[in-house]
């Protein structure tokens, strides 16, 4: 139960993705495959599943195949656990696991120990980095930023950053919007 593979796979996503990434119209996609609009815009937003055909004429409008579109399906299930047992590895090196499976929206991440204080992170998308336990250090935007248990950092998409744990056995959690999101952002104010 709450496992990726027994769920029947949503395609929509996959398709509105590769199409918006090639910046093409639903029209456009309709002529290229000879797949209707409204038919289209129904597998977009999982109201209609097509048949291998359709999902073949649709890849090949894509430029992709329809192998490559299920890969990048989303699974139909929207409660996954990931369970702690699951993704820990034993030891007291610094290590890293993902607290969320799958092709998402989201990334979270959490980190425990030390941290490569050195390496330099920048982000398409935005993200917050949450403290659980510990303490860290960031650097970001020429200023540094000291952060305890519980509390958290956000920054946006483009902000060059590094962080490092100042206590032992430092957890940080870090959610982030995915980097295959293309992230709207309304400048004007």
């Amino acid at each position: 139960m709450g496992d990726h593979k027994e769920q029947p796979l949503r395609v929509g996503a996959a398709v509105r993705r590769r199409r918006r990434s090639l910046d093409l119209t639903l029209a456009v996609v309709a002529e290229r495959s000879g797949l209707s609009v409204p038919f289209l815009s129904q597998i977009e937003n999982d109201r209609a599943r097509p048949s291998t055909s359709s999902l073949e004429k649709l890849a090949d409008a894509l430029r992709t195949t329809a192998v490559e579109l299920l890969a990048a399906a989303d699974p139909a299930c929207s409660v996954d656990v990931v369970r702690a047992e699951d993704t820990e590895s034993p030891g007291p090196e610094p290590r890293s696991r993902s607290l969320v499976r799958g092709h998402h929206q989201m990334h979270a991440t959490e980190f425990t120990g030390d941290h490569e204080a050195g390496r330099e992170f920048q982000y398409r998308n935005d993200q917050l980095m949450y403290v659980a336990d510990g303490a860290v250090e960031i650097e970001a935007e020429g200023r540094a930023y000291r952060l305890g248990r519980g509390d958290t950092l956000y920054l946006t998409g483009g902000v060059r950053h590094r962080w490092r744990a100042t206590v032992p056995d430092t957890r940080v959690v870090v959610v982030a919007v995915a980097e295959h999101i293309e992230a709207v952002r309304n400048r004007k104010r």
